[in-house]
């Protein structure tokens, strides 16, 4: 007896259904009532998150999201009210509006009116029209939030991180990005160093000031003393800070990834600070600093070796700093040395013998590289990316 596809049990049906993109699930739900059925079931959709553009009304569209269990939702334009979409879903759990540049605090207050315990993710990135007065409305409404983005919200400012500090103690993830009008003192109030006022976002794990350049070492102390939960801190083109904000993170036992890219005034001194200390860094980014050389590639074996990720684009780094990193570096697994013009073949040789667990190197620019360093380093075992770039083969090579 042939046994057909319709003759499978719904539930059967909905766990093939589960393994389709999101586009093949709404085309399954449309052959026929009983594979509509089946791919309405909640487990088909776990964890998707529905793209929408808000435009005009659509009375069947939330009942449907709510149907099958969807929580997550990104408006992709916002041609209506916000609170039409919480209205619409008083159980979403995370709501992306990044890129919503008509996006106003007036939309935003209309929205937030009460407390919203389900919504832990909340992303604003780019919502250039945001203020302090909407971290105001979060704070009071969202005190379940566990991860805010708000890179390139350049109207932020420290009053409205106070607000942060005050009202969302569960915050995990916080994305300041580009945030111009943050210092020092904003900082301070994330850390709980104003405890009067507020008590701080001290469950802190992931934190990016990315471009924040009223920064300087003193937020870093602040860092350091309220913030020891922190696992991940992005401070990439902060150019205020220097080698003596490295000696207040040096003790951070929990932080494992740490990013300096492009922050020109670090140079090998605060990498001896950084390997000098108790940090058990699994992944380090000190491209384009300008000021570290090859010492700094000794501090490292001596005192970072356990790091997996190392990047050091564009750093003045030569042949004797490989000599000295790579003998002990037996955990790295990603290095990025691009545009590291002083990297020969005898570079590629010492990488190619010694971190035998690589499985990336970015070679981008390295322009005195050559065919026969390239094959060494193709035979590390475990390879599986190799970027080359702007690498050039010399004519005699060709010919070989």
């Amino acid at each position: 007896m042939e046994t057909h596809i319709s003759c499978l049990f719904p539930e059967i049906l909905a766990m093939i259904f589960s393994y389709l993109d999101v586009r093949d699930k709404g085309r399954a739900a449309q052959v026929c009532a009983a594979w509509r059925d089946a791919a309405y079931h909640k487990s088909v959709w776990r964890g998707v998150e529905a793209k929408l553009h808000l435009r005009r009304a659509n009375p069947s569209l939330f009942p449907s999201l709510q149907a099958r269990g969807i929580r997550r939702v990104q408006i992709l334009s916002l041609r209506r009210s916000l609170s039409y979409v919480i209205q619409g879903m008083p159980n979403i759990e995370s709501l992306n509006l990044s890129g919503c540049y008509n996006l106003t605090d007036i939309g935003l207050g209309h929205a937030f009116v009460q407390e919203i315990p389900s919504l832990n993710v909340l992303n604003l990135s780019l919502c250039k029209q945001i203020t302090d007065s909407s971290l105001g409305r979060i704070a009071q409404y969202l005190k379940n939030l566990e991860v805010l983005e708000l890179g390139g919200c350049s109207n932020i400012t420290n009053t409205g991180l106070l607000l942060i500090a005050w009202g969302l103690h569960r915050l995990k993830s916080l994305n300041l990005r580009s945030c111009r009008h943050v210092s020092d003192v904003g900082i301070g109030h994330l850390a709980g160093m104003t405890r009067s006022a507020a008590e701080g976002c001290l469950n802190l794990e992931y934190l990016t000031l990315q471009d924040c350049q009223k920064l300087s070492d003193l937020s870093l102390k602040h860092i350091s003393k309220g913030l020891t939960k922190l696992k991940v801190l992005n401070l990439s083109f902060c150019g205020g800070i220097s080698d003596a904000g490295m000696l207040h993170l040096s003790h951070m036992t929990s932080l494992w990834s740490l990013n300096l890219r492009s922050c020109d005034n670090i140079s090998d001194t605060g990498i001896m600070h950084l390997a000098m200390g108790s940090l058990r860094l699994t992944g380090l980014d000190v491209s384009f600093c300008d000021k570290i050389g090859d010492q700094s590639l000794a501090y490292i074996a001596q005192g970072l070796f356990q790091l997996k990720s190392l990047s050091l684009c564009s750093c003045h780094i030569s042949d004797d700093g490989i000599n000295k990193m790579a003998r002990q570096m037996h955990e790295l697994r990603t290095l990025n040395i691009g545009q590291c013009v002083r990297i020969t073949d005898k570079g590629l040789e010492l990488i190619a013998d010694h971190l035998t667990q690589l499985t990336g190197i970015d070679l981008y620019g390295c322009t005195k590289i050559t065919k026969r360093g390239l094959e060494r380093i193709t035979q590390l075992p475990c390879l599986k990316v190799l970027n080359l770039g702007l690498w050039q083969m010399t004519e005699s090579e060709k010919v070989r």
